[in-house]
């Protein structure tokens, strides 16, 4: 709901539980008041700006107005008038003199969404939302600047954006265009940010706050692997189930900021969008630019709250709505089995075992086009390798689908190697500096996709080779950072665009992919999860999590992930051990528990696996697909931590009815001479009875330091009838199980 004040001037933007308010101070200043727990009333809450407190307000002390705006709580930061602290817009004029001044001038609220242009960006209707557009200006510049908020009715989330247009007669050059500033005044706090690294995405990081500021940043070109788009602030204390949380959750891809800052009055200002440092945007008479979204949560329930309200945000208004209730297909690649070596004899070998144990999909990684045999060729060339795929690839894949299996391919067309067709007929093609020999990585380069001709010229092969056979799911890799970036297309003024150009010319490829093919499942990677963010999101229902398949490594990368972004996202296999980046040996039922908090597959030859290892595989396809369901629509509940306690995980999935859930256990490390633990379950219906089964799937220790086997996929154990509230208060004893690296998975069903 947005009401509007006219005595106040006062917005007030309220959700079901959370109240979000600012108002027009002296009528032209626009200054934030309040976000956190739902208000009845705003009566008096414009006080808080303190407009007659000297030395501070220009109502009593005009001569010195940037005493005023060097504390002032703007909703919208500005640079360059008297706010020192981190903002959010920036400007110069025709002289190259930067400076801004906004002010309130007049708004509007328009049923359902305004979704920004060329981005993606969070869906609605007029039935679930509403958004208002505040009209800012700066008269001496001649911008209009629109701060726009979507209120979901459903939700506790503010989406921001923020749309600029040049009405002047002037040129104006844009510095920074952030996407929104949250501020709050907290005692202490903690930052929590998602850090990492190639194998180690997404790593939860908590950061005390007194005094100066905590930034999670990418200047690589994508979102990265070593800092994710987002940015929680957790006041002292704030655990999974209680405590206050404030999350930021950018929708973009590229280079980003993300930013916690404390005044020198004890002020936090959190501020997150494009990265100023690599973008500068020319703004001609009569045009606009938009900036990306922001989806802002508070919590008064913890963590967990946070997340839930996030996972049901990009599952019902980002991801294309037929993915939530559709199942994935369970899959097998061949990447970690052969890397390029292969030809179709081996993957028709492949499609025969894969359909054996039940799988459904077929996918064939890199090494099918051009001449590649490694990785120092082809990219760029989007045609088959008859070398390898004799007759092409729809014989191919219609042998492959005659076997009733679907089939994938890989690709990555944002990228080229110098040996390839393409290079040597437009070497000019790729992001270069005039003078200068690109840096390579991994023997590729990247494309200037912001011209036409290349982008083009590269999605036209791709549409080529697409219609080519019945493709069902294309995997989208991109396996290095941009550097050297510099185009031939656009002159000194415009080479500050080209970092979000180029984030605009991807998603424009993949909704034309995606226009072109309307059925393709497309899964988003990044040299493993270095661009896993809610902008690939909108075009991809599921990324790639993480190039470390290691189901104990996974445990902390899909614990950060989840922490944002719904389990139904995350590509998840069960790969083979020793295991390729690690060397650790995990058995295989518990690779496969791990997998199942994701979307699930095989990455392994599963034509030559162990016996006893291939006859679980029907077993634990049924088990996902009994899960699938609850980890794809149901809420997630975070219950221990390995990262934290060094021991165990756990974690729950929970149907939105409360009739059915599953809980997984993870005993990492075995301990002697201990008692089973007990675990208390999250999400039931107090009220309830559930009846509540467990695949142990492992060795049990028995009393007598023996033990009794359970093989194959495991033996289903009923534990008894419990009531909801007692699973969740007393909870249940997890006995203590033999060895490392186990897991039980506890199936919990109202009865």
């Amino acid at each position: 709901m947005i009401r509007y004040n006219k005595e106040q001037q006062l917005f007030h933007l309220s959700t079901p539980k959370t109240s979000y308010c600012f108002a027009a101070a002296d009528g032209r200043w626009l200054g934030h008041l309040y976000y956190g727990p739902r208000l009845a009333d705003t009566a008096g809450m414009e006080q808080a700006f303190c407009l007659n407190e000297f030395p501070f307000s220009p109502a009593v002390n005009e001569p010195d107005k940037v005493r005023f705006t060097q504390i002032f709580p703007y909703e919208y930061g500005c640079f360059g008038t008297g706010d020192y602290r981190e903002a959010c817009f920036d400007a110069a004029n025709a002289l190259g003199m930067r400076g801004v001044d906004l002010t309130f001038r007049s708004f509007e609220v328009v049923p359902g969404k305004v979704a920004p242009e060329h981005l993606p960006h969070t869906r609605g209707c007029e039935a679930c939302c509403d958004t208002l557009d505040v009209l800012m200006t700066d008269d001496v510049l001649g911008l209009d600047v629109h701060l726009l908020y979507t209120v979901y009715s459903d939700l506790d989330v503010i989406v921001k954006s923020v749309k600029v247009v040049n009405r002047g007669e002037a040129p104006v050059t844009l510095g920074r265009v952030l996407s929104g500033q949250l501020n709050l005044e907290l005692e202490a706090c903690e930052v929590l940010t998602l850090h990492g690294s190639w194998g180690r995405e997404r790593t939860i990081t908590r950061q005390e706050l007194k005094t100066g500021s905590v930034a999670a940043e990418s200047l690589r070109g994508v979102s990265s692997a070593e800092d994710s788009p987002f940015l929680a602030i957790l006041a002292p204390g704030t655990t999974q189930t209680m405590g206050e949380a404030w999350g930021m959750s950018l929708i973009y891809s590229g280079n980003f900021l993300a930013k916690a800052q404390i005044d020198q009055n004890g002020r936090l200002r959190c501020v997150m969008g494009i990265h100023p440092e690599t973008f500068s945007w020319k703004l001609t008479p009569g045009e606009s630019f938009q900036s990306p979204e922001v989806a802002l949560v508070y919590s008064g329930e913890g963590l967990g709250q946070m997340t839930r309200t996030y996972h049901d945000l990009y599952r019902n208004h980002l991801i294309e709505k037929r993915w939530l209730t559709m199942d994935r297909p369970v899959l097998v690649n061949n990447w970690e089995a052969t890397e390029m070596h292969f030809d179709a004899d081996v993957l028709i070998g492949f499609a025969r075992a894969a359909k054996e144990a039940g799988l459904d999909m077929l996918v064939m990684d890199d090494g099918w086009f051009g001449h590649r045999d490694d990785d120092t060729s082809s990219l760029g060339d989007w045609f088959v390798d008859e070398r390898k795929l004799r007759g092409g690839l729809k014989k191919l894949v219609d042998e492959v689908n005659a076997m009733g299996l679907k089939f994938g391919i890989w690709i990555e067309p944002e990228m080229v190697n110098e040996d390839s067709e393409l290079f040597r007929a437009h070497p000019d093609w790729r992001f270069e500096i005039p003078g200068r020999k690109p840096g390579a990585m991994r023997k590729q380069y990247v494309l200037d996709l912001t011209r036409p001709e290349v982008w083009e010229g590269v999605y036209s092969q791709l549409r080529a080779t697409l219609s080519s056979a019945n493709i069902a799911y294309v995997k989208w890799d991109m396996n290095r950072h941009l550097s050297d970036v510099g185009s031939l297309l656009r002159d000194a003024d415009g080479q500050g665009e080209l970092l979000h150009r180029y984030v605009l010319a991807v998603y424009r490829m993949q909704e034309q992919l995606l226009k072109d093919f309307p059925d393709l499942l497309l899964e988003n990677c990044s040299s493993g999860g270095a661009r896993f963010d809610a902008g690939m999101l909108f075009y991809s229902p599921q990324i790639w999590t993480s190039d470390d398949s290691d189901a104990i490594e996974r445990l902390s990368i899909q614990e950060g992930t989840s922490l944002v972004f719904p389990l139904s996202t995350m590509g998840a296999h069960v790969s083979v051990c020793p295991n390729q980046q690690t060397g650790r040996s995990v058995p295989f039922n518990t690779r496969a528990k791990v997998a199942m908090a994701g979307t699930f597959g095989y990455e392994m030859d599963v034509r030559n696996m162990l016996p006893e290892e291939k006859a679980q595989i029907p077993g634990q396809v049924e088990q996902f697909r009994r899960v699938h369901p609850v980890v794809r629509e149901g809420d997630y509940y975070r219950i221990a931590s390995f990262r934290e306690n060094h021991t165990h995980d756990c974690w729950m999935v929970v149907k939105k009815d409360r009739s059915l859930a599953f809980m997984t256990f993870v005993q990492v490390l075995a301990t002697t001479n201990r008692p089973g633990m007990r675990v208390r379950m999250q999400g039931l219906d107090p009220e309830a009875a559930y009846e509540v089964t467990c695949d142990y799937a492992g060795a049990l220790a028995t009393s007598n330091g023996q033990s009794s086997t359970d093989e194959a996929t495991g033996t289903l154990r009923k534990l008894g009838r419990f009531n909801g509230d007692t699973l969740m208060k007393h909870g249940i004893i997890v006995p203590r199980v033999r060895g490392d690296y186990q897991a039980l998975l506890y199936e919990v069903k109202k009865v």
